[in-house]
């Protein structure tokens, strides 16, 4: 086809009218738009109670009313004018932005492609004053509480090619909930109410932000989260994130604000992304809020025209922060963390099958080839010892205080020629005067081994069922990781120098990345020289990741030096080597557990990092609770 020939026009002047309209178009994308713009207005003036009215997903009315400050009759013509705002003056204000609107565009734009009108009253005003249209109307004597109403009405009214863009009302009227969900969410010291024709959907009263985050994301977040709280010079992150457990399918259940303001930044979820990439099982996303605290004078928010993008001064400091930050916190991630046990299954969830055809009898033999009693092991323990725990119907005579005092200076049944090969270290127990508690050993202490594969053990909660090889995979992996950094701490980076260099074709972003970012490269361990405008020379690369492909390595670290001021490569790469190692050295399926054995392994997931999950981020351990046990065989019913 052949291009259309432009019209030859002389240069002119565009009025107004047009000049907003095009505004508009960045500003004003649909009535979500509106609705963002009107909630900050709100907020900047002080309101601590927001109604929001919407009708036909806020294509026909958006009607937003605060009890903030209200606009003064004289300022109110300004207020729908172009580039006219109360909340910066000068450059250093622009560098120093603390409020949620300031470019003084946002309801121009509305007012040139939607029927407009302004009620707003102050605290002196003996009654409220109205403008109607555009800053061109006259303010007139109305009636209405302190604060501010701003009634948007037919949105596109005069622009119908854009209204042809606009989906479903259903779908518009999501975008729109959505936006009051974000904000309510940063603001919890707010009450919110959301009408949608005439039906009230939503409203949050004042509150604390455990409350309201629980209200807006739902009991499922509120039952599997951490708090975090973490200050580090000008820099403070606090919130909420999500157990790994709980991750989901979508990454539509993470918040970041910065500031006060919802932004999508690639920065800081890479950084939250990475925290995450220990304990997260596949393509699954974690559930956060997070709120972001600086100097206003480190950020710019000045962008993008919606604010929803923001650009650091030190991108470096405030990932490696977000990413320590969020790191720190899910290390907590142990049987014995505050809030981190995983939820109990209920009886539903357990219900056996209807069919009993499955179900082996004592005598009947098992798929690996031993007699096991669908009941409970026996004592590894001579009878008649007092480490012999007698058998009960599936259970332990003793309370789970006295049975953990059974294992005070019992035989190591580990030690070669007592029948386990190659056995774990089992842990020191109690002395027997000192009888241990549920606040000591949270997981309890173990019954039996299922199969070859899972732990049975017994809690002050009910049964815990643990998958012996993911704890352990856990468990030493974390003993590599730590090993390794109290290795090289302090020291330099050790390097493999390259018999060879591998010279590779860089584009001119690679070759000027590894020109300025030279010391940053030495400290990961790196030798990168430009050895022409288009060539770039690896000379030297971590130890550790000597046998990998040194050309992809590099441009892997260059692309985070660039995009992030530093690499998570090194660490990345650092980890699946010990991840994989740590799958190998863990104790297998089928290895049959001594109980001091079974023991130890609990001990040790109470005593190490992140051990509810395992290092592709599935869980190791699981609760079943008395109640639902009993739900199950119908007792007290």
């Amino acid at each position: 086809m052949n291009a259309p020939v432009p019209t030859h026009r002389p240069i002119q002047q565009l009025p107004d009218q047009l000049i907003s309209q095009i505004a508009a178009g960045e500003v004003v994308e649909r009535p979500s738009a509106v609705v963002k713009e009107l909630l900050e207005n709100a907020l900047d003036a002080g309101a601590t109670q927001i109604t929001v009215r919407l009708e036909e997903g806020g294509v026909k009315r958006i009607a937003i009313t605060d009890n903030g400050r209200g606009i003064e009759p004289d300022q109110m013509p300004l207020a729908l004018a172009r580039h006219a705002t109360s909340k910066i003056a000068s450059l250093t204000d622009l560098e120093n932005v603390s409020t949620l609107g300031f470019r003084g565009e946002a309801l121009a734009s509305i007012a040139s492609v939607a029927a407009v009108s302004i009620t707003s009253r102050t605290k002196d005003a003996p009654h409220a004053w109205e403008i109607v249209g555009s800053h061109l109307g006259q303010v007139v004597p109305s009636s209405g509480p302190l604060g501010t109403t701003i009634d948007v009405q037919d949105l596109y009214f005069n622009t119908p090619a854009r209204r042809k863009f606009l989906k479903s009302e259903q779908t518009e009227y999501g975008h729109c909930a959505e936006v009051v969900r974000r904000i309510a969410l940063a603001r919890p010291d707010v009450a919110f109410s959301l009408t949608h024709n005439g039906r009230t959907i939503d409203h949050w009263n004042v509150c604390e932000m455990a409350r309201r985050s629980s209200q807006i994301l739902g009991s499922d977040f509120a039952e599997a989260r951490l708090q975090l709280d973490e200050s580090a010079g000008p820099l403070r992150l606090h919130g909420y994130v999500g157990l790994p457990t709980a991750s989901k399918a979508r990454a539509d259940g993470q918040f970041f604000y910065v500031n006060g303001r919802f932004v999508r930044d690639k920065l800081l979820v890479h950084a939250v992304r990475a925290a995450y990439q220990d304990v997260l099982h596949g393509d699954r996303f974690p559930s956060y809020v997070l709120a972001l605290e600086l100097d206003p004078a480190l950020v710019d928010v000045n962008v993008h025209p919606s604010k929803i993008e923001v650009r650091f001064r030190d991108s470096r400091a405030v990932h490696q922060f977000v990413f320590h930050a969020v790191q720190r916190t899910l290390a907590q991630t142990s049987a014995t963390a505050h809030g981190s046990v995983p939820a109990p299954l209920t009886a539903a969830e357990i219900a056996p099958s209807p069919s009993l055809s499955n179900w082996r009898r004592p005598h009947e033999q098992t798929s690996f080839g031993s007699q096991l009693s669908p009941t409970f092991s026996p004592s590894p323990y001579p009878p008649g010892s007092r480490w012999d725990a007698p058998a009960t119907q599936g259970g332990v005579a003793q309370s789970t205080a006295n049975y953990g005092a059974l294992f005070a200076g019992a035989p190591d049944r580990s030690a070669p020629g007592n029948g386990s090969a190659a056995a774990m270290p089992v842990a020191p127990m109690p002395a027997a005067s000192s009888a241990p508690t549920n606040d000591d050993f949270p997981l309890g202490f173990a019954l039996a081994q299922l199969h070859g594969i899972y732990i049975l053990a017994q809690n002050t909660k009910g049964l815990v069922l643990v998958d012996m090889h993911a704890a352990h995979e856990r468990i030493l992996y974390e003993q590599l990781k730590n090993a390794l950094d109290a290795q090289v701490e302090g020291q330099d980076m050790q390097v493999q120098q390259l018999l060879i260099p591998v010279t590779f074709f860089a584009d001119a972003i690679e070759v000027g990345t590894a020109v300025e970012n030279q010391e940053t490269l030495k400290a990961l361990g790196f030798d990168i020289a430009a050895i022409s405008p288009t060539t770039l020379a690896v000379r030297a690369v971590p130890t550790l990741l000597k046998n990998a492909d040194a050309q992809t390595l590099a441009r892997d670290v260059l692309r985070d030096v660039r995009e992030f001021g530093g690499s998570r490569v090194l660490i990345e790469r650092r980890n699946e080597l010990l991840g994989t190692l740590a799958c190998h050295t863990a104790v297998r399926a089928n290895r049959i557990l001594t109980i001091p054995e079974m023991n130890a392994l609990l001990r040790q997931m109470e005593s190490t990092e992140r051990a509810d999950q395992c290092n592709h981020g599935r869980p190791t351990w699981v609760q079943l609770e008395i109640s639902a046990l009993d739900k199950l065989f119908l007792r007290g019913q």
